[in-house]
């Protein structure tokens, strides 16, 4: 009796991680669609504020722009959220640290947004020399805050954190973990190399130290939305206490 009771719990508990893995899984997929969408609408205000304030881009862009970029703080810290009742059976501290990380990026982000719409304000309202120095200072403000967030805490957060919980957990692939402890030391040394003038922002340097980052998340979401977690590693993470399913690897 108590052993059909434990399979049935297990079983719920297993209905529920598979839809968090999905969850998971799209929250990825559309921190893709958002960033890149975004950065994409912000571009003329980035390459020339002075410019765009001077009358020559649409605030509706940038708006849209925004809009995306709101989303993309929801999804970042919605990919936190539904993992961590998972995760944390794995290592509670780090699962914390991987929300926290995730917040942080998204403050990073929620920072570069009011620096765009601010140079739109501005546009707006005011003209002349001191206008266009600030347009200057927000702009650069915005590009620190890329640099500081997805050009370093990501590394730190998707990186190192998250690829250490599913490579330890063996919730996905070893191998596909493992890229996100490469990427993850490697997207953090680009962003201090950008900052002490090593690399050029956007730069070939910088742009090869992302790809096995960009690779890691990207593959993780469409995993996660395809396969699911690997079945015996999370019985093993969501069993009731004293149940015993078995671990097999994920390699």
């Amino acid at each position: 009796m108590n052993t059909l009771r434990t399979a049935a719990v297990t079983g719920s508990h297993m209905d529920a991680t598979r839809k968090a893995s999905l969850w998971t899984g799209v929250l990825f997929l559309i921190t893709y669609v958002t960033s890149i969408g975004a950065l994409a609408l912000f571009q003329p205000v980035l390459d020339d504020p002075v410019g765009y304030m001077a009358g020559g881009g649409s605030d509706n862009r940038i708006f849209f722009g925004a809009f995306l970029e709101l989303l993309l703080i929801i999804a970042n810290i919605g990919t936190a959220v539904v993992l961590f009742p998972i995760l944390k059976r794995q290592n509670e501290v780090l699962s914390l640290g991987f929300i926290t990380a995730r917040v942080m990026e998204s403050v990073f982000i929620a920072v570069g947004i009011l620096s765009v719409l601010t140079i739109v304000t501005l546009g707006q309202e005011t003209s002349g020399v001191d206008a266009g120095t600030i347009g200057y200072a927000l702009a650069a403000l915005k590009d620190w805050t890329f640099i500081l967030g997805p050009g370093f805490v990501v590394g730190v957060g998707n990186g190192l954190i998250l690829g250490y919980l599913m490579y330890r957990s063996g919730l996905v692939p070893r191998r596909l973990a493992a890229l996100g402890l490469i990427g993850g030391p490697l997207i953090c040394a680009s962003g201090v190399a950008v900052m002490f003038g090593v690399f050029e922002q956007g730069g070939t340097g910088q742009s090869l130290a992302t790809i096995p980052e960009f690779i890691w998340e990207l593959v993780l979401g469409i995993w996660l939305i395809v396969k699911g977690f690997n079945a015996s590693a999370a019985g093993a993470l969501v069993a009731p206490r004293g149940a015993a399913p078995e671990f097999a690897s994920a390699d």
